[in-house]
Formats: C-alpha cells, sequence, structure tokens
C-alpha cells in the first residue's frame, strides 16, 4: 500500500518479480515502454519482470501493489497490459495489501484468486500505446497538448508534413486503430485525470474536445464501463 498525493510521480524503474498495480482511490498513469495507461479504479495493471516503468498519481491516490510467484506470473502476458478490476479483483487486491495477517497458504490461494479472475475479465485497456513514427509522434504532441483540437486528420497531416492515407495506415499498422479510435482514447485518458482533480463533467467534457455533456459520457461509458459521475464517487463496475 503506497499513499500518494496527487502530482507525485515515481522515477523509472524495474522489479525483478512482475506485479499488478492498482488504485483504490485516485487515478493512477503508468509509463511504460509501449505507450502510458491510465488505471482507475475499475482497472488493474500487469507489469510484467524487469519491464521498465514509472508511475504519477492524479489526485490523491491509494496504490496497491501485488507481487506475483513466478508460476502465476507466467499466466499473464510478457507484456504490460491492462485489466477490469472486477467487485471480486478488487477485494482480494485489497485483502493482499491491506492491514490483515495472512498466511503463506491462504496468501497463495488469494493469488490464483486474482489470476483467474482476470482471465475470466480478460483485458480491458485504458491505454495509449505510444507511437513510433516520428510523423505519428507528431501528430500525438499537438493533440496530447490540445485534447479538444478538432482538426481533421488531413488538418493535421498539412501540419506534420505527410498525408491522411499516410496517417490513417500508420494508425492501423502500428499502434492498431483508427486515427477517431485513438483521438477518442487520448481524450478519455485526460478526462480521467481531470475528473480526479476535481473537475466537474461539463468542463471535463468540453476541455477535451467534446461538444455537449451528454456525447462526452457516452465515449467515456463506453471505454471506461462507468459514467464519470459515477467514477468520480468511487463506483466501479464487475463483471
Amino acid at each position: 500500500m503506497h499513499l500518494w498525493p496527487s502530482g507525485s510521480t515515481s522515477r523509472a524503474h524495474t522489479h525483478p518479480r512482475g506485479h499488478l498495480v492498482y488504485a483504490a482511490g485516485g487515478v493512477l498513469s503508468v509509463h511504460t515502454e509501449r505507450g502510458v495507461s491510465v488505471v482507475p479504479a475499475n482497472r488493474v495493471i500487469w507489469i510484467p519482470a524487469r519491464s521498465t516503468h514509472h508511475h504519477r498519481a492524479h489526485g490523491d491516490t491509494d496504490m496497491r501493489i501485488v507481487f506475483l510467484p513466478p508460476s502465476l506470473a507466467r499466466r499473464t502476458p510478457a507484456r504490460p497490459a491492462v485489466f477490469l478490476a472486477s467487485g471480486l479483483a478488487r477485494e482480494v487486491i485489497l485483502t493482499l495489501t491491506g492491514t490483515r495477517q495472512l498466511d503463506r497458504g491462504a496468501r497463495a490461494r488469494l493469488h490464483r484468486v486474482l489470476v483467474d479472475e482476470l482471465h475470466e475479465t480478460h483485458e480491458q485497456p485504458t491505454h495509449l500505446p505510444e507511437p513510433r513514427d516520428d510523423r505519428l509522434r507528431a501528430v500525438a504532441r499537438i493533440l496530447d497538448d490540445n485534447p479538444a483540437d478538432g482538426s481533421t486528420l488531413a488538418a493535421l497531416g498539412q501540419r506534420v508534413g505527410a498525408g491522411a492515407r499516410t496517417l490513417s495506415r500508420l494508425f492501423h499498422d502500428e499502434l492498431g486503430m483508427t486515427f477517431y479510435e485513438w483521438r477518442t482514447q487520448l481524450r478519455v485518458c485526460h478526462a480521467l485525470v481531470l475528473l480526479a482533480q476535481g473537475h466537474d463533467t461539463t468542463r471535463v467534457a468540453r476541455f477535451c474536445g467534446w461538444a455537449n455533456p451528454s456525447s462526452f459520457i457516452a465515449a467515456f461509458t463506453a471505454i471506461v464501463g462507468t459514467t464519470p459521475g459515477r467514477h468520480r464517487a468511487g463506483g466501479i463496475t464487475g463483471t
């Protein structure tokens, strides 16, 4: 258990064992070589052994870390991955990282339950993959600086020196999604951070580029699995 004030950041580091990171309160952004994952209260991120990463807290954050033995780590992806934190997974993580004294057998059983539960829920990314191509990186910087920018891909291409067709192909080949899917994911990641900092839904919708709160709520719910209001109140969804 690590209690971090808003804005706290760790240095880039690795661990010899793979581990799960969960924000019981607040929101974490976890930066790896594959990009940035935003981890609200209904997500948990898996970080494999020796994977370089660092964290940042958005809002006062209660970070929980569960290290897995190698026998269970082999059942998880070989890359960082984000999973839905069901109600059961959440309670197991809180028990493993809480003040209750557990013997080795109980801890091992809870570890197995947790990994089984992640397998049942599958991956549910709130993840923004990191572009490699310089032109995609330039587009990403523009929209990260101003997520409300509603420029078309063609207009952005003129600013970075690439055609819309080329950029569209790069988004598909490098990031596995369309430009519009990626931009929506970027906006939702920004929205999670702003909500954790205490901003209201209307202001967040406007800052992140939605024309009205209702369209923001629909997009946010489709990706995060809960409404912005319920998310701010600390509610999570389960499976």
